[in-house]
């Protein structure tokens, strides 16, 4: 059987044409997937174009024949970004297009949910579909299997076509050949070759981010330092108005971390980073659906193929370095300490619950509420649970510090001459940033100039925007130098101060003097400890004790216990014991800061404090009526076979003080008295004669009121 030839396949789409179908719109679509096709494939357009004569010679007229080249080097794979597509579609959708042209069905659709649509839209309303070979009714249900065995071959060839540059792509990746768009800093020479980039500038700029972050070791801190230096950051231009141009812009935090992420500044290459996820495309946006790639899913790694600005393993240790800075995490297991802030917890980010595994949190209560607390509130966000724990900060910090002092004494740091050979580098740099900035200025400055000078001074209205242009240029130059002049002025940090000089000389034995004082800001504290510490896991073993197993980055780890402050005495460990030391003490007669001082010597301690106070002593003695040898002897009236003066006050019927009042007036002869060695009273013998005396002068005296019969002694009667 032989095919029918063009006549016969015209004169039978023309039979399908009605008046109705020749009172809408003939839609010609035309499409050419890239803008090389575009720009080279102009056969394929004059093929297309001509599609609107054809439906002039089917009946159309002219001015009802509407050409959609909206769409030119667009891929047909979807029409999310295809407006001239969805705008032929909304028109069919209307009843307004009776016939639609398409040099082949690729060129309305490469995927069978875009076609399959159009097709059910055209069924509907009537819309007949032509390409080179005929015309078409998807009413028809020959047409309509014909036009979807057109369809899904359309998407098989798209598939083919994608599968063969998806393989010549990564057989290129896989031999290193391909040619991936290179960051700023680096050139790529006609041959292929790719160098770093020959403005001295640019290479130094770069260095210095890579420099700035090992030393500061946040994206943020690196950022304020661009900006507290009034350093510029250079950025290559790949679209918009100074697309291919390489310009000078503020550093941004984005800009900045960009770059510490390219594997490319550590000489590698690597594809497959960014890959598109179509779930997280958004509809209309092209550039959307970006995701970052973890490095063990990169699909190839190539070291060594650019010139690198750091090294491999820097490179790793940097991306560390993000990860844990990184405020919110996913893996709760392996959590990252963030960067070193201004609060006063010093275990911010390091803290770690020895219960559930969890990163803890800090809660700051105020001086009345015991400052920083570290709480565990994990399972209780994600199960509902209890909270873990909440412990006293202060307290925890001080066991941590202490055994950071006794870790670092050992290692005898003498860090003077690395300060000042530091601050001279970076000084350095800092001129050599500005020597850089005012060359570049000064040749924009230059240049204007010259193009301002050649051109025709008649030709003003070139000469007018030349001129604005070497005025704006050297705005420009004058802003740099006198930026400069500021930077010139600042003093340059060579000199020291003797005592810090001193303390820097053997920072092992000096860093807790200077740690106590205000040199050191919090977050320098923070970063100081983790300089040594990985993290401290706390764990509450009883009321007033914790267990802080401190893990240091070595691998190694060392246990200190920490008693912190509680509310009651009778929670704190050995606090029976407490108690009968204090009786017994007191039994020997002891004061209250004597017992405090034998029992703080033994190891015990209160609730609130590492020792025990003679607060604390007198509180616990009198709770149990232990009262001491001194309250006890002013009561008693005989001690050790001698009379108190309260006891010869009760023999002789008056009141005490009249007995004190002659002991002090020396009227109690010397001889009677003597002193008891631990309350140091007065104690008086048992001398028949001694009490005839005292007596007689009672008698002699009868203005003095016995306390027998009045409770109470005249004090006008007293001698």
């Amino acid at each position: 059987m032989t095919n029918p030839a063009p006549s016969a396949l015209t004169g039978l789409g023309q039979q399908k044409i009605t008046g109705l179908h020749l009172q809408r719109l003939a839609c010609v679509y035309v499409r050419q997937s890239s803008l090389k096709q575009v720009e080279h494939n102009r056969e394929s357009q004059v093929n297309q174009y001509q599609l609107a004569q054809r439906a002039v010679a089917l009946g159309w007229h002219a001015e009802r024949v509407q050409v959609i080249d909206a769409d030119q080097g667009l891929s047909g794979q979807g029409s999310d970004y295809r407006q001239g597509f969805q705008d032929l579609v909304a028109a069919v959708s209307l009843g307004q297009v009776g016939i639609i042209f398409g040099y082949e069905v690729s060129r309305l659709a490469r995927n069978n949910s875009d076609w399959y649509h159009l097709l059910d839209l055209a069924a509907v309303f009537g819309t007949l579909i032509a390409d080179n070979d005929g015309i078409y009714d998807p009413r028809l249900f020959n047409d309509r299997l014909l036009l979807g065995l057109k369809g899904t071959m359309s998407e098989a060839e798209l598939h083919l076509i994608r599968q063969r540059l998806d393989a010549g792509r990564l057989s290129q990746v896989r031999r290193g050949v391909y040619r991936q768009r290179l960051p700023t800093g680096y050139v790529r020479l006609p041959d292929g070759t790719v160098e770093k980039d020959p403005d001295d500038q640019v290479r130094h700029t770069i260095a210095l981010v890579f420099s700035k972050f090992v030393e500061l070791g946040s994206c943020y801190q690196v950022l304020r330092w661009f900006r507290q230096e009034q350093l510029l950051l250079p950025r290559f231009q790949t679209a918009g108005f100074h697309a291919g141009r390489l310009l000078w812009k503020p550093p941004s935090e984005a800009a900045i971390y960009d770059m510490l992420q390219n594997p490319a500044y550590a000489g590698t290459f690597a594809y497959g980073r960014r890959p598109t996820d179509p779930t997280r495309r958004t509809p209309g946006r092209r550039a959307t659906g970006v995701v970052r790639k973890p490095q063990a899913e990169w699909i190839h790694v190539q070291q060594d193929v650019y010139p690198a600005y750091i090294s491999w393993e820097q490179y790793l240790a940097n991306q560390e370095r993000l990860h844990q800075n990184a405020a919110r995490y996913h893996d709760q297991t392996q959590p990252r300490p963030g960067a070193p802030r201004a609060g006063q917890a010093l275990l911010q980010g390091l803290a770690t619950c020895g219960l559930c595994g969890h990163q803890m949190r800090i809660v700051y209560r105020g001086k009345r509420g015991g400052g920083p607390r570290y709480i565990c509130i994990a399972l209780a966000k994600q199960f509902g649970e209890a909270q873990c724990q909440s412990l006293h900060g202060r307290s925890i910090d001080a066991a941590v510090v202490a055994a950071f002092f006794a870790a670092l004494a050992p290692a005898q740091l003498n860090a003077l001459d690395a300060i000042l050979a530091e601050q001279q580098a970076e000084c350095a740099v800092l001129e050599r940033q500005w020597q850089e900035r005012l060359a570049r200025v000064r040749y924009d400055a230059q240049l204007a100039e010259r193009q301002y000078a050649a051109v025709d001074p008649a030709n003003r209205l070139v000469a007018a925007e030349l001129e604005r242009r070497w005025e704006a240029q050297l705005v420009q130059l004058q802003t740099a130098q006198d930026a400069y002049a500021r930077f010139q002025q600042t003093p340059p940090p060579t000199s020291i101060a003797p005592e810090l000089r001193q303390q820097l000389a053997h920072i092992s034995e000096t860093l807790p003097s200077v740690w106590q004082g205000d040199q050191l800001r919090a977050a320098d504290k923070k970063a100081l400890l983790r300089s040594l510490i990985q993290r401290v896991i706390l764990k509450r073993t009883a009321l007033d004790t914790v267990e802080a197993k401190i893990v240091w980055v070595s691998g190694h780890y060392s246990v200190v216990t920490v008693h912190p402050p509680i509310h009651r005495e009778q929670d704190v460990t050995g606090y029976p014991t407490l108690v009968s030391r204090i009786e017994a003490l007191w039994h020997q007669g002891m004061d209250d800061a004597q017992i405090a001082q034998h029992v703080t010597a033994e190891g015990l301690r209160s609730a609130r404090s590492t020792g025990v106070s003679p607060v604390a002593v007198q509180k616990i003695r009198l709770a149990r009526g232990w009262y001491l040898s001194l309250h006890q002897s002013r009561k008693a009236e005989e001690v050790d076979g001698y009379w108190t003066p309260a006891g010869l006050a009760a023999q002789l019927g008056v009141e005490r003080t009249w007995v004190y009042r002659r002991i002090y007036r020396k009227l109690i002869e010397a001889r009677y008295l003597t002193r008891h060695p631990q309350s140091n009273i007065y104690l008086i013998r048992k001398d028949p004669e001694l009490l005839a005396q005292l007596q007689a002068v009672l008698e002699r005296r009868p203005a003095v009121r016995r306390s027998t019969c009045s409770g109470g002694a005249d004090e006008s009667g007293v001698v």
